[in-house]
């Protein structure tokens, strides 16, 4: 009973609970309950939307489940992202090659119990065989053959067109299809012959021309002879044979049943036993084994002895022998088969090892029978015999193993299974057990209805149908071919040969279903006689190398045009039998009915048992002429009225493009799937290519003599036929581009009804034009490959670097007809050809238009040109030439790669510099180089990205690199240029040499260039090979551009800048560079930064043309006062890095934070000078600062001169503790704290410009005068009493300001200058009027007078003395010798006093 099939996964919507999709559309636009129940209402618009008519046949929706099951998942997988149209037309063929591979495997439908045939006549158009030829008996053979005496054999070596014939002990072959073939005979055996067989021999025993063994049994010995079969010009076999020398003698047995193996062993049987025995030879004799043995595998000693149990039982002996032995090299596997019906099974294993696996009898075959059918059948009874074992290789079915054939004409169908299956890590692959697995009954002799009586399909196996009886032979071919010899009790002495195929398009098109069905297409022939042997002609049929999809004719029904060939041998000739492929049974049954009707009935009938897309591929197969072979004795299945029946029937029936549900989002042509009729041109496309298309191309080997060989993988016959039937069908589809949907162009969109509608047939149009491309490049990629293998592949080979190599070992077809990096090493071997031809001598003209028009795509006319220039170049590199005709080529060879510069290989590029550079033609490799550069960024994108600082991650990046490459040729054509130049003088007798002036033409190429990428590009190459003075030798605005650049990056690259500027004399923009430096970021030290702006100071103040007086003094200013704040950060971190109150990970800090980049005056000040006490740095800060609070300025100086004084005593106490311990050892002792501070003075009034803010006299002279009273700084420690006063006037300061600071101090009286203190201060003022007026004196002039006001000061000065003579001067002059003096200096004084007053400075002088 019939089940309706469970759906994998329940529907949205179809049960309760369950969301549906319904939400997003009204009720009567369910798309569930559309799917769910069918209604007779017109479409929802949620449905795929179908475009156009269909011609009134209604065949682009699919009326069957699986059908619409597989539209379904080819909607899904036509959603993908745009492609280009060879990589999507690839993409379809891959598609359609996959699901070719995805053909069920025998087990899967090969099940259970089956009668399933369609039986027609032969010669109905659907008959799944033909008769092609009868060739009979030749008359000599006749001859031979009545001359007989003791027997005769027949039998077929089908596969070498040969029969042969044995009588009595003569053995003769003929090539049967030669129509007076000449015998040859082998006549030398002294018995009578009992069997033939033609076997494989074993490797490296025989000579290379020995293709096959001949074994030749007779009663008293069995030997070999070598057969050599050639192919024959006019397509046939030509053999010869060979002695061997090799013979056994039988010794009391007999060989009748032979077979071998594929590696060469001989098994056989006799009719007395049903011992399995191994002819065993090998090429030379050894010690202790001759050249041939004989082995018994089945034999046991101790058999002779004990005897069998059935002789036990029953007192008699069974003589049961063996009929057939038949060998499966797939699984190492020989089965035999006994008059008794019983099967044997063997594992082969190497050397010479033959262990039986499985025994199953007759009655063995019984119970498995009763197991698998439910009823008995009188045609599987205990009086069946089988007659013959067919075994299934490996390749074709995993678990299938055997078939066997009874007299009643049903197969049986066998697997097996072995312990490896069941057991962890066996070893073993021998099988262990053999089942039933399916049974073949005879087709109905009766027809029967197939449909119930609700109208639905009805399996229905007859289990009683005698059509195949009597059985007498048969045998199985792959991939379930099925012959069977059935003799009739009224003609016992002639066979009706029944043959039967799987009708592998119905198979396919069911196996989306649940349970497949067996189905098979079958006839009868009539041969007339007895056959005596059945062999296959063509080759054994796979399709694929696995179970999966290896028995799809289908899919290789173009691979060859003849099919699949058997001969059957009778006594009275060779009939020679043909598969019919599906295309020729299309192609005759539209050819054999009449009128539209007929055409319309044939086409649904074929839609209905393969589908619609095998259907419309099989229209387009025979309307490019596929149906039509054009041998003899075959019929044109083509003529013309049937190639316009199917171009109609392409045209016409091949459906609409689909849109699928957009569930709300747009529609775009990717979402289009394409109709029927592109599904079949794919399909049919697929197939012709698909022995190409995953092929290598080339194969690589050696020769006798170790040389490289190459061939092509594919045959270039098979090569030129695929590219005729691919030049067929561009010829088919252009002849009628206006009447095919999706090829009409713009004809399509006129005839869109709306948006959809147009979008479906953009998509269509599309895909059609993506095959059309993916065609063209078939065509021109074949006839490459047959071009390259006219030249001499080895040669263009060598040619190639490592990496060309290693690609053209890769490469596919499918890479050479649809993928770039195929099609542009195609390029590369084309210009190997050409420039091998060159080389030869043969015009480049001639070579490239043929190379352009058997595969333009691979040779444009660009190509064409860089051929030209190639040929130039070589032609003027030829030494006969003169010097002129020599550079008369070099340029028209610049001209031509000039011209087609755009698709200048790197290779052909760097090719043309090398020979530029080799003849000296350096200003035309420069040229050439900027010309590609210049057409690989014809937008300048490459300077743009200069431009913008070089962005990483740009794509404008690219454009730059490719540039760069061609910088780089330039580069090496002007190192070689200054090679050669330095190898040669410039000058002879005043005039200029040859490389002098090729030297002047390739720099001033350089020099004119507009291209301004490649001026920076050249002068950093300059910059990297350390010429620095090339390039500030040369006059360009690009040299600025570039170290203007630069010098904003790199501190190097600025300081040649400012080397360019100074030798160009300008000056002004030196010191620009050299300020800008010194206030950048570069990681640039403080002392260098300190130099920079000592340059750029005095740079900036030289005169420079074109700059004003304004521009010169503002910068002046600038880098002046950068360079006292940079003083400032110098001393700073020196002081800090000696510092030892800071620790070592603050100093490292400070290190980094003040080695480098100026850092502003308030961070100098509070980050580091005040916080560190650095008060001589603070005055200096307030002075480039422009700091004028005075008391801030007063306190700092107190601070400098007390912590001064501190820093001294500490000195000089460690001394004094160093010396008590060491003595004289000690060393030098600190200087006194005065020197010190003197020192400071001198050094912050320098730094400051004696600016009175920071200097102020009137505050820091008392100050300085306290100090060294009140501390002792005097004569007490050896210093001079006056120091305060000669250090301010040492500095420049004026007496009259000194004189009159002093004179506040003597009347202020404040401490410590009270009493006797006062006389220190006298001391002073005497010391400095005494200087004053001593300088007047020298200078004699008339103006040189003292004021008034002096005098009176040494008055009052010389009037302290009376009243304070006893005072106590410490550390200075004693009062008496002071009295004196002061009234010196009064004296002095008098003398250079003048009236009236005049005007007095305060300040300095």
């Amino acid at each position: 009973m019939a089940f309706p099939q469970t759906p994998s996964h329940a529907l949205p919507g179809a049960f309760l609970h369950t969301p549906a999709v319904a939400s997003r559309f009204n009720a009567q636009q369910d798309p569930v309950r559309r799917r769910l129940f069918r209604e007779n209402s017109a479409p929802s618009t949620g449905q795929a939307v179908r475009f156009a008519q269909d011609h009134g046949l209604g065949f682009d929706a699919p009326t069957e489940p699986s059908e619409e099951q597989a539209i379904v998942r080819g909607l899904q997988g036509q959603n993908m992202p745009p492609q280009p149209p060879l990589a999507k037309a690839a993409t379809y063929i891959n598609n359609a090659l996959a699901k070719d591979g995805e053909y069920p495997q025998l087990d899967s439908y090969c099940r259970q119990i089956s009668s399933d045939y369609d039986v027609t006549r032969i010669d109905s158009p659907w008959a799944p065989f033909q008769k092609t030829t009868t060739y009979a008996l030749p008359n000599n053979v006749l001859d031979q053959y009545n001359k007989a005496e003791v027997s005769t054999m027949m039998g077929l070596f089908a596969e070498l067109n040969h029969a042969w014939v044995t009588i009595d002990n003569s053995l003769y072959l003929w090539d049967y299809t030669h129509p007076n073939p000449e015998l040859i005979g082998y006549e030398d055996s002294q018995h009578s012959i009992t069997a033939v067989k033609l076997v494989a021999p074993k490797p490296d025993v025989f000579n290379k021309i020995i293709t096959h063994i001949l074994v030749v049994a007779t009663t008293s010995e069995i030997f070999l002879l070598g057969v050599a079969a050639k192919d024959a010009p006019s397509g046939a076999k030509t053999i010869e044979l060979y002695g061997t020398k090799m013979s056994l003698a039988l010794k009391g047995t007999e060989a009748h049943v032979i077979a071998g193996s594929a590696d060469g062993r001989i098994f056989f049987s006799g009719q007395s036993d049903s011992d399995i025995y191994e002819l065993k030879y090998q090429q030379e004799e050894k010690w202790f084994t001759s050249r041939t043995d004989k082995i018994n595998h089945t034999y046991r000693p101790w058999t002779a002895a004990v005897p069998n149990p059935s002789q036990i039982l029953w007192g008699k002996t069974t003589n049961e022998h063996i009929v057939d032995i038949v060998v499966d090299d797939s699984r190492n596997l020989l089965y035999s088969l006994s008059n008794t019906s019983t099967v044997r099974t063997y594992h082969i294993e190497p050397p010479n090892k033959l262990t039986k696996v499985i025994e199953k009898t007759k009655d063995d075959f019984l119970r498995d029978i009763a197991h698998v059918l439910s009823v008995s059948s009188p045609l599987l009874n205990d009086r069946i015999d089988i007659v013959s074992i067919s075994p299934i290789s490996a390749v074709e079915d995993f678990k299938v193993h055997l078939m066997a054939l009874t007299n009643t004409g049903c197969r049986l169908f066998m697997s097996a299974t072995s312990a490896a299956s069941y057991i962890l890590n066996s070893s073993s692959q021998a099988p262990q057990s053999m089942q039933l697995q399916c049974i073949k009954f005879p087709p109905s002799d009766q027809r029967r209805s197939r449909t119930d009586r609700f109208g639905g399909p009805v399996e229905y196996t007859d289990i009683e149908s005698k059509t195949l009886e009597r059985s007498r032979r048969g045998v199985r071919f792959a991939p379930g071919y099925f012959l069977d010899f059935v003799t009739k009790p009224d003609q016992p002495h002639v066979d009706r040969l029944f043959m039967s195929a799987p009708d592998s398009g119905r198979i396919n098109h069911g196996r989306q279903t649940q349970n497949m069905r067996y189905y098979e297409h079958a006839n009868w022939i009539e041969i007339g006689s007895r056959a005596e042997d059945i062999g296959l002609v063509t080759k054994p049929f796979a399709a694929s190398g696995q179970p999966q999809g290896f028995g799809n004719e289908l899919a290789v029904q173009f691979d060859d045009p003849n099919g699949s060939e058997f001969a059957i041998l009778t006594n009275t000739g060779v009939h020679l039998l043909r598969r019919k492929r599906l295309v020729d049974i299309f192609a005759l049954a539209i050819r054999t009915v009449s009128g539209d009707e007929g055409v319309k009935a044939e086409v649904s009938k074929f839609r209905s048992a393969y589908g619609h897309v095998e259907t419309i591929t099989a229209a387009l197969a025979v309307a490019c002429r596929q149906g039509d072979n054009g041998r003899a004795g075959i019929g044109r299945g083509v003529d013309q009225t049937t190639q316009d029946r199917a171009k109609q029937v392409y045209i016409n029936f091949g459906g609409n493009p689909r849109l699928p549900e957009q569930d709300g989002q747009p529609a775009t042509v990717e979402m289009v799937q394409p109709s029927t009729r592109h599904a079949a041109l794919t399909l049919y496309l697929s197939r012709l290519v698909r022995r190409l298309w995953k092929s290598k191309v080339i194969g690589l080997g050696a020769d006798a003599g170790g040389a490289l060989t190459i061939t092509s993988v594919i045959p270039t016959g098979k090569l030129k036929e695929v590219q005729g039937s691919v030049e067929s069908l561009r010829s088919f589809l252009n002849a009628n581009r206006a009447f095919i949907q999706g090829l009409s162009g713009p004809a399509d969109l006129r005839r869109a009804g709306s948006k959809q509608e147009e979008l479906g047939f953009q998509g269509e149009h599309q895909a059609m034009r993506a095959l059309e491309t993916l065609m063209m490049g078939i065509t021109e990629g074949i006839s490459f490959v047959t071009t390259l293998f006219e030249e001499r592949v080895t040669d263009i080979f060598a040619r190639l670097d490592e990496s060309s190599r290693q690609q053209l070992r890769d490469l596919t077809y499918e890479q050479l007809f649809s993928q770039d990096s195929g099609k542009e090493l195609a390029k590369v071997l084309v210009k190997a050809i050409v420039n091998r031809n060159i080389e030869n001598g043969s015009n480049v003209e001639t070579v490239a238009d043929a190379l352009r028009r058997k595969c333009g795509s691979f040779c444009s006319p660009d190509d064409v040109v860089i051929f030209k220039a190639q040929e130039q170049l070589k032609r003027a590199s030829e030494p006969s030439l003169n010097p002129n005709t020599s550079r008369t080529l070099l340029h028209e060879s610049l001209r031509l790669f000039q011209k087609v510069a755009k698709s200048l290989t790197q290779a052909n590029l760097e090719s043309a510099i090398e020979q530029y550079v080799s003849l000296r033609y350096y200003a035309g490799a420069i040229q050439l180089c900027l010309v590609v550069a210049n057409e690989k960024d014809r937008g300048s994108s490459a300077l743009s990205w200069v431009n913008d600082g070089k962005p990483a991650g740009d794509p404008r990046a690219k454009f730059f690199d490719e540039r760069k490459v061609c910088y780089d040729l330039i580069h090496h054509v002007l190192q070689d240029l200054d090679a050669a130049s330095s190898r040669e003088p410039e000058i002879i007798d005043g005039k200029p040499t040859l490389i002098a002036t090729k030297r002047a033409e390739a720099y001033d190429v350089v020099s004119t260039s507009s291209d301004e990428v490649f001026h920076f590009d050249l002068y950093e190459w300059y910059i990297q090979q350390g010429w620095t003075d090339r390039l500030l030798g040369i006059d360009s605005p690009h040299v600025t551009t570039f170290l203007r650049r630069l010098a904003s990056k790199d501190f190097e690259h600025a300081d040649l800048l400012c080397r360019f500027y100074t030798m160009r004399q300008r000056y002004f923009d030196a010191a620009k560079v050299q300020a800008g430096l010194a206030k950048s970021d570069f990681p640039i030290p403080i002392k260098n930064r300190l130099t920079l702006l000592s340059k750029a100071k005095t740079n900036a103040s030289v005169m420079t043309t074109g700059i004003s007086r304004q521009e010169q003094q503002l910068l002046n200013h600038e880098v002046t006062e950068l360079l006292e704040v940079a003083h400032i950060q110098d001393d700073l971190l020196e002081r800090l890095k000696v510092d030892s109150r800071l620790s070592a990970e603050r100093q490292i800090e400070i290190q980094e934070a003040l080695d480098g980049q100026i850092r502003p005056l308030s961070e100098l000040f509070n980050g580091y000078a005040d916080q560190a006490g650095y008060y001589d740095l603070c005055l200096l800060i307030y002075h480039v600062a422009d700091f004028r609070n005075s008391t801030t300025i007063a306190q700092t100086w107190s601070s400098l001169i007390q912590q001064t004084h501190e820093n001294v005593a500490e000195q000089w106490s460690a001394y004094d503790a160093e010396r008590q311990k060491r003595g004289a050892q000690a060393g030098d002792p600190p200087p006194q704290p005065y020197e010190v501070l003197v020192g400071q003075i001198q050094d912050i009034c320098h730094r400051s410009s004696n600016d009175s803010f920071i200097f102020p006299v009137p505050t820091l002279l008392p100050e300085v005068c306290r100090y060294a009273f009140e501390n002792a700084q005097d004569t007490r420690i050896g210093a001079d009493v006056n120091w305060p006063i000669i250090v301010f006037l040492n500095l420049g300061v004026s007496y009259d300001l000194v004189v009159r600071v002093l004179e506040q101090m003597f009347e202020s009286q404040e401490v410590p200058f009270r009493g006797a203190g006062r006389a220190r201060i006298i001391e002073w003022i005497a010391y400095a009027v005494g200087q004053w007026a001593r300088e007047l004196s020298r200078n004699a002039r008339p103006e040189a007078r003292l004021e008034p006001w002096v005098s009176d000061l040494m008055a009052e000065c010389e009037r302290w003395f009376p009243s304070n003579i006893s005072g106590n001067n410490a550390g200075g002059t004693d009062t008496w010798s002071l009295s004196a003096t002061v009234s010196e200096v009064k004296r002095a004084v008098e003398g250079l006093i003048f009236s009236p007053v005049s005007n007095r400075s305060m300040g300095f002088y």
